[in-house]
């Protein structure tokens, strides 16, 4: 999940809601009646008092106060912290006080804080073959020298050409008035409303032929039958997420619920032989959301994949079932534009023990929820950033971070020549699979 996923932003996804200490977690409190408590591997130090609690960011060289935004902060006996709508949990540690770097007035730079919170986090340097202490050298003095003048263009601008060359749609720069900065995977699409809504009217158009589709969740998902082939379904899913008013992620899973119980019908059931899934246009969301989707489409637990950070053990999440678990043949659509959650979605159907292929172009290639980090310094108090860091894992210990999930039916999607012919190969192959 993430607390957002790129475009299709989620506003207040998470939500601060409650604080619950469990008395067995470490003994007692410490002196000054507030227990302290470092989140593993997520820069996040937590003082925890009786009716609420402070949230620091911390790396080796910085520690900024900030107000949290992160939701169902639980302390259990096993020290964890769990998010809400994100799968698995955080490994927490007892501390005895505020690291010695929270007590002081002197703060680095904009830049260094930037650099070195990167340097404790972003998994992927290695794989996308990048020298970050080289990086620091070749952009650390222009940072610095814009902040000194106060030239806040300069410096996001440094900030920019620093992370551009990641290609990575987790990583990002929101610089207030100032700017902001993401970008995709070279030679993809990032998915937004305009994006979305051409793809939308051109499948009802072409691929329905005008047949009406029914949206549930906001416009979040939507289905139709195949035109004269009433075997066989279409369900689009957009976003995991934004599916109810509220946002939470208790209202979306029963705005989820609702949509597949309406679609899922008796009848239908009883008649489908096939769906097509698209997702080939989302912007992504909760994590929690695609595993209980998956849970729809199967009526045996399996594997999904294993989250992980730097420091701790994979943690091995499942797919649960459904009371309703319709183990149809799926021809999953994807490319480019399926990014985030719908990713994680998309690794969660790959062992799915019924009948299941991919179709289209790689996805996208990012996974992680999205580290969200403040700047410090007069001025910047808008100033934010986020990166990836955490790691999922497929049964074989692989991610597909960088280079996506890639089709087993490699299909164009969305090309300009596509549209131009009005073309669609990715749906007509699915089609095609699902009657053979």
């Amino acid at each position: 999940m993430a607390l957002s996923r790129i475009v299709f932003r989620l506003p207040a996804l998470l939500a601060v809601a409650a604080v619950a200490i469990g008395a067995a977690a470490g003994g007692a409190r410490a002196r000054d009646g507030i227990e302290y408590w470092e989140v593993q591997d997520y820069g996040t130090v937590l003082a925890v008092r009786a009716d609420g609690f402070d949230t620091y960011q911390v790396t080796d060289i910085s520690c900024l106060p900030v107000v949290s935004d992160e939701a169902y902060v639980i302390v259990t006996a096993s020290a964890t912290l769990r998010v809400d709508g994100s799968p698995g949990h955080r490994t927490l540690r007892r501390l005895s006080g505020l690291p010695p770097l929270c007590d002081t007035t002197v703060q680095p730079s904009v830049f260094d804080v930037f650099w070195q919170t990167f340097h404790e986090h972003y998994p992927f340097f290695d794989a996308k073959g990048m020298d970050w202490n080289a990086i620091r050298d070749i952009w650390r003095d222009r940072a610095n020298d814009a902040q000194a003048r106060g030239d806040d263009a300069a410096l996001f601008a440094a900030l920019r050409d620093t992370v551009e060359p990641l290609g990575d749609a987790h990583v990002m720069i929101s610089a207030g008035t100032t700017g902001h900065f993401g970008s995709g995977r070279p030679g993809t699409v990032v998915p937004g409303p305009e994006l979305d809504a051409k793809v939308k009217t051109f499948v009802q158009h072409r691929d329905l032929r005008d047949h009406p589709l029914t949206d549930y969740a906001r416009g979040r998902i939507s289905y139709a039958d195949l035109p004269d082939r009433p075997d066989y379904g279409y369900l689009r899913i957009s976003g995991f997420g934004g599916y109810s008013d509220t946002d939470t992620f208790a209202a979306d899973s029963a705005a989820l619920d609702h949509a597949l119980a309406d679609i899922l019908t008796t009848d239908r059931r009883a008649r489908l032989r096939g769906l097509i899934l698209d997702l080939r246009v989302n912007g992504g969301g909760s994590d929690s959301l695609g595993l209980r989707l998956a849970g729809w489409f199967t009526d045996r637990p399996y594997f999904a994949y294993a989250k992980k950070t730097r420091t701790t053990a994979p943690q091995p999440q499942r797919i649960t079932p459904s009371p309703n678990g319709f183990p149809v043949p799926i021809a999953i659509l994807t490319g480019g534009s399926t990014v985030s959650a719908g990713e994680t979605f998309t690794q969660a159907m790959i062992e799915r023990p019924a009948r299941t292929v991919r179709i289209g172009e790689a996805t996208q290639g990012v996974f992680s929820d999205v580290l969200e980090r403040k700047l410090p310094g007069p001025g910047h108090g808008d100033w934010w950033f986020g990166l990836p860091n955490e790691l999922f894992l497929d049964g074989g210990g692989k991610t597909f971070d960088g280079t996506g999930i890639p089709p087993q039916l490699p299909e164009p999607v969305f090309t300009d020549e596509e549209f131009a012919r009005g073309a669609d190969s990715a749906f007509d192959r699915a089609v095609r699979w699902l009657a053979e």
